[in-house]
């Protein structure tokens, strides 16, 4: 790879804060994110685990010696390090005897059982998650909002441009893959359909050594594109695959086949938000489903522009995921975690994001404008419950909106922004 043709993450300035801490670091996430440009953007040498040259050789070396491939100039990339997991001890190994900080960075696009691992890491090895790129990322954000401004009160009213509905759908279709930033709109769902296939056929086999059943797979994956951005009990989940297709599948079977699809990266579900440490406020301890794209939901359900447009409700389940995945990603790049509300009084809030320091923000989640006044009421509502129920309260309100061409801030506070204009 030629440095000068990397398209720059959000994540490379906390991967150079970590090369200087830690004697090596491990960038996990989904397969297909970008994790081996940018762990090559940071190394200074590469040995890739999954190359099949002279018979997978690299990998071949790694099982007989682990030290074998660590010879290079660091730090040095280890590429698909989950192929041969002792490859997690003789690193931590390496990095306690010689001391030094920045000497690895592994790459990893599943979680391995640890079979063999002795060590966790700790202290030696810290993890880095990475997800498919962010629309900031990708340049379909122009950034003329801040989400740290918004957290400073200091974000001001801007114009941020005109925004299609089918463009809108697009990017929502196309995903964040790095792959399929220069495909064709009527060719790019195909990237994600092939992702799901290789799930189902290839990937699953590779984590797990409990035998599976493929059908039921793809229909689990069915149900969770169905109740994408949602909080659907693992019972809904259960009845929707009855539903669909008069299969049955146990608890206990389910519970598994959830924790792959984690481990895997192809989930990533948003936690409940507390408002604080020790708060009496009753809260439904569900988390909310998510793909860890709203590309994979689509190409679940067939779902292209033209049938989005066509079904403009199911669409705004789509748009909420594809705002909550960069929320994520924008979270953590200030030291904050994306979370959602909901208690047992029917009081919901889309996405909150609570930093490090205890300030944080509630957002509802919107497509049209039509739907602003609704969401800003909701959340003054919620503003006020919070400052009656709890001692905390949201440094800031906002709705983030599809369609609209401007960020500004509504005479009742409630600032209104684009999803096209946020940035971290």
């Amino acid at each position: 790879m030629k440095k000068i043709d990397y398209l720059p993450r959000l994540i490379d300035r906390k991967i150079e804060s970590l090369l200087e801490t830690f004697g090596a670091i491990c960038i996990e996430g989904p397969k297909w994110c970008g994790k081996t440009w940018t762990g090559m953007y940071h190394s200074n040498s590469s040995v890739m685990i999954g190359d099949p040259t002279g018979s997978f050789q690299n990998r071949q070396l790694a099982l007989l010696n682990p030290t074998m491939v660590f010879d290079g100039a660091k730090p040095r990339l280890i590429d698909e390090w989950q192929e041969v997991p002792q490859l997690w001890d003789a690193v931590r190994y390496c990095v306690d005897q010689s001391n030094e900080k920045g000497l690895f960075i592994m790459t990893g696009s599943s979680t391995p059982q640890y079979k063999g691992v002795m060590h966790s890491g700790t202290g030696r090895i810290v993890r880095a998650k990475m997800r498919p790129m962010s629309l900031y990322e990708s340049g379909d954000s122009n950034g003329k909002v801040s989400l740290t401004d918004l957290f400073n009160n200091t974000q001001k009213d801007v114009i941020t441009g005109e925004i299609d509905l089918g463009r809108l759908i697009e990017l929502t279709v196309r995903g964040g893959w790095p792959a399929s930033l220069n495909v064709s709109p009527d060719n790019v769902i195909e990237i994600p359909k092939s992702y799901i296939n290789s799930i189902i056929n290839n990937d699953i086999v590779r984590v797990t050594d409990r035998r599976h059943d493929r059908r039921k797979i793809e229909l689990l994956l069915k149900s969770l594109a169905r109740n994408e951005s949602t909080t659907a009990t693992n019972n809904k989940l259960i009845q929707d695959i009855s539903d669909i297709d008069s299969q049955t599948i146990n608890k206990e079977t389910l519970s598994e086949y959830l924790e792959v699809l984690e481990r895997l990266f192809i989930i990533e579900n948003i936690k409940p938000f507390s408002p604080e440490l020790r708060s009496g406020v009753r809260i439904k301890q569900a988390k909310k489903r998510h793909f860890t794209d709203p590309s994979l939901a689509c190409a679940l359900l067939g779902a292209n522009e033209k049938k989005l447009l066509g079904d403009l409700n199911t669409y705004g389940f789509m748009f909420e995921s594809l705002c909550e995945r960069d929320l994520l990603t924008y979270a953590e790049t200030i030291s904050g975690e994306l979370t959602h509300f909901q208690d047992y009084y029917n009081n919901e809030i889309d996405a909150v994001i609570q930093l490090d320091d205890g300030r944080w923000g509630c957002f509802e989640i919107k497509l049209g404008m039509n739907q602003v006044d609704k969401a800003a009421a909701n959340l003054l509502k919620m503003n006020n419950f919070f400052k009656n129920s709890t001692s905390s309260s949201p440094a800031f309100l906002a709705v983030i909106c599809g369609m609209t061409s401007a960020a500004y801030k509504r005479q009742d506070g409630v600032y209104v922004i684009p999803i096209t204009a946020l940035r971290p």
